[in-house]
């Protein structure tokens, strides 16, 4: 402990007035700085970890081999993940911030699709699985920071570790599952009971998604949002 509070102090009394390290000590110097890097990467991954174990458990052989394939990036707020056009070559899961899917239209409005939030899995597998351009786009709506892995590696994953191919399949029905239902929702429920039932699934979403995105969203004006919020709220 006493080395280590030295190496600190030394290491500050450099860096504040300027000074060369000796080469000596440079060595220790990235060996510490590396570590502490590599320390707080496998704290970011610990959300994405929990998601996969909680689907398939894995090793501790097979957890690294995971991580090692594991990116960690962050978008800033309206910047593009995928942009329509690209070829998806990843699935992504959010730590923390927030996402929208949309359909760009050619008189420049947009039709937001689909949401994405802390612990959720991003991608567009039908670009992703044929390898086409995709016709959507997914931006942040926040700074968002997602763990990234890329298709090759996934292919190589699926390899190693057959059971994870197992992961994989579980995520596609999930999908699967959620686009029908909102297909489903949106012929058989009104205005009011889809943006009920969404207020359910996410309490918190009006403090984290603009109303025009839900209004997009529920395939309404956001003039209608504002009136259904008025009579479920009694405002007005």
């Amino acid at each position: 402990m006493l080395r280590l509070r030295r190496f600190y102090i030394y290491h500050f009394v450099c860096f504040r007035h300027n000074l060369t390290i000796p080469p000596g000590l440079s060595p220790l110097y990235r060996n510490f700085t590396s570590n502490k890097y590599r320390l707080a990467t496998l704290d970011r991954l610990q959300k994405i970890k929990s998601a996969v174990n909680s689907v398939i458990p894995n090793s501790r052989e097979d957890w690294k081999l995971i991580a090692d394939c594991i990116s960690v990036k962050v978008i800033t707020k309206n910047n593009f993940l995928l942009e329509e056009g690209q070829i998806c070559d990843f699935i992504a899961f959010v730590n923390q911030g927030e996402m929208i899917y949309f359909k760009p239209l050619e008189n420049g409005n947009d039709v937001t699709t689909d949401f994405a939030f802390s612990g959720d899995w991003v991608t567009n597998n039908h670009s992703r699985i044929n390898q086409s351009p995709s016709h959507l786009s997914i931006k942040a709506i926040e700074k968002t920071e997602l763990c990234i892995i890329r298709q090759s590696d996934i292919n190589m994953l699926y390899r190693e570790i057959p059971l994870l191919e197992r992961f994989g399949r579980v995520l596609i029905e999930q999908a699967y599952v959620r686009q029908v239902q909102l297909s489903i929702d949106l012929q058989t429920l009104s205005a009011t009971e889809r943006y009920q039932k969404l207020l359910k699934e996410h309490p918190d979403i009006l403090q984290k998604i603009p109303l025009y995105h839900i209004a997009n969203y529920l395939g309404i004006a956001p003039k209608s949002l504002s009136r259904i919020r008025n009579s479920m709220f009694g405002k007005g």
